[in-house]
C-alpha cells in the first residue's frame, strides 16, 4: 500500500464532518471515496458532513443493514454504502456498484478496502483511525488510480489546515 498522500487530525465529531464537508467541495459526478477503518472510526459521521455540504437534507444514516442509501443533494446525489456484511466479490457485483459510480451521483463505501479489487476505476481512500484522545481521529488521504489525480493541489490544501488533534 501506498503511503498516504497526507494525514490529517481532528479533535471532534464536527471537526471530521467539516472535514468531509471540505472534500465534497472537491467531488465531480462519477467520483469514488472509499472509507476506511475500525468499528466507531467515524465513516458515517463523514459521510454525514460530505452529504450535508451537497445539500443533502434528509438524515444520513449507516447503511449497514440495507447495503445501500441514496440521497439527493442540490445536484448530484450521494450513494452511501457499507459493505462490511457482504461475504463474497460476486456480491458486490449484485449491489450495482458499476452502475451507481457511472451515474450522476457521487458514491461513498464504508469498508471498501475490503473490496478494492472490484471497485470499477481509481478512487480516493480516506482511512479514519482513532487518536489519542476520545473524539481525536486521523484522516489519511490516498489516491488510487488517475479519478482524483487532477485535485491533489486541492487535496494538499484541504488537509494543510485540521482542528488541533
Amino acid at each position: 500500500m501506498a503511503a498516504p498522500l497526507h494525514t490529517l487530525g481532528t479533535a471532534s465529531v464536527d471537526g471530521t464532518m467539516e472535514v468531509a464537508a471540505s472534500l465534497a467541495g472537491l467531488a465531480r459526478e462519477g467520483d469514488l471515496v472509499v472509507l476506511c477503518g475500525d468499528l466507531g472510526a467515524g465513516k458515517t459521521a463523514f459521510t454525514q458532513g460530505f452529504g450535508r455540504a451537497m445539500g443533502v437534507t434528509t438524515p444520513v444514516t449507516s447503511p449497514t443493514f440495507t447495503l445501500a442509501n441514496r440521497y439527493e443533494g442540490a445536484s448530484l446525489t450521494l450513494n452511501h454504502l457499507d459493505v462490511y456484511r457482504l461475504n463474497h466479490i460476486d456480491e458486490v457485483r449484485d449491489l450495482g456498484l458499476h452502475e451507481l459510480v457511472d451515474s450522476h451521483s457521487v458514491t461513498l463505501v464504508e469498508w471498501g478496502d475490503a473490496i478494492a479489487g472490484a471497485l470499477p476505476g481509481g478512487y480516493l481512500e480516506v482511512r479514519i483511525r482513532l487518536g489519542t484522545g476520545p473524539d481525536d481521529r486521523l484522516l489519511d488521504f490516498r489516491i488510487v488510480g488517475s479519478e482524483w489525480s487532477d485535485r491533489e493541489a486541492g487535496l494538499l490544501a484541504l488537509t494543510a489546515g485540521g482542528d488541533g488533534c
